[in-house]
């Protein structure tokens, strides 16, 4: 979800008004210029809200994952005799000791090779003037989002993407990692990984909050290997324990989806609407229906 948490990064910029009274636009008095503008801030308003709201289903998952697979909070909470936080079917699941090194007893860490699918063969690579002959209603994503929008897709359904080459980790550390869903097109710059015997956004919530840096070459032009991402340690669980956590998370997910598409649809409803508004294509009464139907 930071994942173009930028994964599914919008476009919403609010709209300059500063241009109404500027030809080739009617004449607006001062009434219509706020009614515009308060018509305006009803799209931002509520794009704000669901990325607010997308912020913090993020950190919830986030901190869930910390406490169960990088913390061993229920563990350590049990080894010290306190008192339970979680639902009972659940808390059992912990075991009530660590180990020698340092995670709960009967938990193992495995390899990262060993919990996803790599699916990079799959990319095709498209260069800025073959994107512009072939725009359409699926995104391109690159190593950071979304380069542009095509008229073809490569991959269907949930997946996280990983910066490959270029931008890789951001300024204070952080991966570029996407949360994409739906159908899309990638190129030669983002792997393309689904979990294998782990949800997509258990792996998500793994790459979000690893060290990256070891497994990092180049000093000019950084890059992330397949080699190296598949010897990345995956956190210390049990056999049950990535289930529990999928359906714990799952409907913070969904409802981000959800959000997220919400505005997706606002944006292009807004930029759609008040060009034709300005232009006096349409009047207040008749964008104030539409708005209800979308807001």
């Amino acid at each position: 979800m930071r994942a173009n948490l930028e994964t599914t990064g919008i476009g919403a910029g609010k709209i300059d008004l500063n241009f109404l009274n500027s030809p080739p636009f009617p004449s607006f008095d001062y009434k219509q210029q706020q009614e515009i503008g308060e018509l305006a801030s009803v799209f931002d308003i509520k794009i704000d809200l669901n990325g607010r709201m997308n912020e913090t289903l993020e950190a919830m998952a986030q901190a869930i994952f910390k406490d169960w697979f990088v913390d061993f909070g229920p563990t350590r909470a049990k080894a010290e005799g306190r008192a339970l936080y979680l639902a009972p079917e659940i808390w059992d699941l912990f075991p009530d000791s660590l180990d020698e090194e340092d995670k709960p007893v009967g938990w193992t860490v495995s390899r990262l090779e060993e919990r996803i699918e790599i699916l990079d063969s799959k990319r095709i690579p498209l260069a800025s003037q073959e994107r512009k002959q072939r725009q359409g209603p699926y995104s391109c994503h690159g190593a950071t989002g979304v380069m542009d929008y095509v008229d073809d897709y490569l991959f269907e359904g949930v997946h996280v993407l990983l910066g490959e080459d270029g931008s890789v980790v951001k300024p204070n550390g952080d991966l570029f990692t996407q949360y994409v869903w739906g159908k899309f097109w990638v190129n030669n710059h983002a792997h393309v990984l689904t979990g294998n015997g782990i949800s997509n956004e258990m792996l998500l919530c793994f790459l979000q909050q690893t060290d990256i840096v070891p497994y990092v070459t180049g000093a000019v032009q950084l890059k992330l290997n397949q080699k190296n991402l598949k010897t990345i340690p995956f956190s210390a669980s049990s056999l049950n324990t990535p289930a529990v956590f999928e359906r714990v998370v799952e409907p913070y997910f969904q409802l981000f989806r959800r959000n997220s598409e919400e505005n997706r649809t606002l944006v292009q409803s807004r930029d759609l609407l008040l060009p034709k508004l300005m232009t006096g294509e349409i009047h207040l009464s008749q964008a104030e229906m539409i708005i209800e139907d979308v807001a």
